[in-house]
């Protein structure tokens, strides 16, 4: 067994003894049938200890069904920035995220951060800094990456409203509670599975010259035209011959029927009222009226679960 393989297998058995969870976390580490015997070996003689009782985190429940997945057991490392100009809170922020066997990278201000030119999974953000404040630094990330999860930090309740300007995925307030950031990071974690997972899936589409599949996750929403429906994505338009009745059906979670002639990517949507929604690319889509209602709660399920699904 190398060594990068040794290190990842006792980080692995480290963080499940002593977190009580396992995380998958990006660049993949394959392991051989008889490593993952081997490591199913020591996690069945440490069964009572990852029981649902000992462990609330559902650890076990989650390694198991990994090492279940095939032959090959995949560990993904997040790449983690906290970037706020008080020692204290990038200290603390530290310390939990290094409890559950991650290493984030610290900056001090934003213009730091962005001169470090590195893609981030997660970035926690805070809004009052010298120099290029939290808010401006976001938006020149988002210019590099769309997908990177946004989690302000700041002790000024008002600024919330500012964040939903670069689709923030969260906020913390100071003080930061241990509780309230082991919730918010465990939501975002649980994001970045889903849009990964959301990534290997595809919708078949048939336009005029051609059939081909498209993933789903670059879909930003869908507008019906007569017989046919135009598929916006994040880089370009396609009109296609298919039903909005069948798009739904195929797109499934994540997706909504916020009107008649649209369907929206609720990974993309940045704010909304009783009458439409805004896509963090600055599009609208219409919202029924009557869909108002029902719409907050298919969204608020979805930032709370990370899927369409009634509860």
């Amino acid at each position: 067994m190398s060594d990068e393989k040794r290190k990842t297998l006792g980080v692995f058995l480290m963080f499940l003894r002593k977190e009580k969870r396992f995380r998958s976390i990006s660049n993949r580490v394959s392991f051989h049938p008889g490593e993952i015997r081997k490591l199913n070996a020591d996690i069945s003689r440490e069964k009572t200890f990852y029981s649902k009782k000992n462990c609330p985190w559902g650890s076990y429940a989650q390694c198991e069904k990994s090492i279940r997945m095939g032959n090959e057991l995949q560990v993904m490392r997040l790449n983690i920035a906290i970037c706020d100009d008080e020692k204290a809170i990038r200290e603390q922020i530290k310390e939990l995220i290094e409890k559950t066997g991650l290493c984030p990278e610290l900056f001090e201000t934003g213009d730091s951060l962005l001169a470090a030119g590195k893609q981030f999974d997660i970035v926690f953000l805070d809004i009052q800094m010298e120099g290029t404040n939290g808010i401006e630094t976001a938006k020149k990330l988002r210019e590099r990456d769309e997908d990177t999860i946004l989690i302000f930090i700041t002790a000024i309740r008002e600024y919330v409203f500012e964040v939903f300007d670069v689709a923030a995925f969260h906020y913390l307030l100071k003080p930061i509670e241990e509780d309230k950031f082991r919730e918010v990071f465990r939501r975002a974690e649980r994001e970045l599975e889903k849009r990964k997972k959301r990534q290997r899936e595809t919708v078949f589409v048939k336009t005029r010259n051609r059939s081909f599949t498209l993933e789903k996750d670059c879909i930003l929403y869908i507008e019906s035209r007569g017989k046919k429906v135009e598929i916006h994505t994040k880089g370009e338009t396609i009109e296609a011959y298919a039903s909005m009745n069948e798009l739904e059906a195929q797109l499934g979670e994540g997706f909504y029927r916020c009107h008649r002639g649209y369907l929206v990517n609720m990974a993309y949507v940045a704010e909304y009222d009783k009458e439409s929604i805004v896509l963090n690319n600055w599009e609208y889509v219409y919202l029924a009226k009557e869909k108002y209602g029902e719409f907050v709660k298919a969204y608020m399920r979805y930032l709370r679960n990370g899927v369409n699904e009634d509860a």
